[in-house]
């Protein structure tokens, strides 16, 4: 299985679910093109509610492919952009990888990984179920997050459904994700 983006997907307005499109530009320093998360401060409205000067660490949000089909495989049918990501991936293990790792997404794109979406209250109210299925728990008894991660956007570009993905660089030292 190659390392690809499946769909994309943006929201002008803040509304749980995002609108599947052919194509997104990621704008450096910003996010997604007409995304109601794109800017340079914080957008998301819990966060502004408690400072709205904060930097924005979730100007894009992957979520891999593999947890839409673990949900299937419960009864619970959720499409790509119905939870909220921009990007969702396949051939990727997001959860996996290290604080500061930059991905290529496509041929100019870069994102750096910011941390962990934590998942909400939202997410129950969009689909009954939901929310316990995407948490688990480690064999040492440590939450898990499931529904992806967040990034900032370093290099513009144009991404699109079935664009390659790459790792363009892993830290040295692995530091695991945390919700941001």
């Amino acid at each position: 299985m190659s390392t690809r983006i499946v769909s994309v997907h943006a929201k002008g307005v803040h509304l749980f679910s995002k609108d599947s499109l052919p194509r997104i530009q990621l704008l450096e320093g910003l996010g997604v093109e007409g995304d109601a998360h794109c800017g340079v401060t914080v957008k998301h409205r819990s966060r502004v509610a408690k400072d709205p000067a904060q930097v924005n660490l979730r100007q894009v949000h992957l979520i891999h492919q593999e947890l839409l089909d673990e949900l299937a495989g419960k009864g619970l049918q959720v499409l790509p952009g119905q939870m909220g990501e921009n990007i969702t991936t396949v051939g990727l293990d997001l959860l996996a990888l290290s604080e500061g790792t930059v991905l290529r997404l496509g041929a100019d794109a870069r994102v750096r990984v910011t941390g962990l979406r934590n998942p909400c209250a939202q997410i129950e109210a969009f689909m009954p179920g939901l929310l316990a299925a995407v948490l688990g728990r480690t064999p040492d008894g440590a939450l898990v997050r499931k529904t992806g991660v967040m990034g900032v956007v370093l290099a513009s570009g144009s991404v699109a459904p079935g664009d390659g993905i790459a790792i363009a660089h892993a830290p040295q030292i692995h530091v695991p994700l945390a919700p941001v």
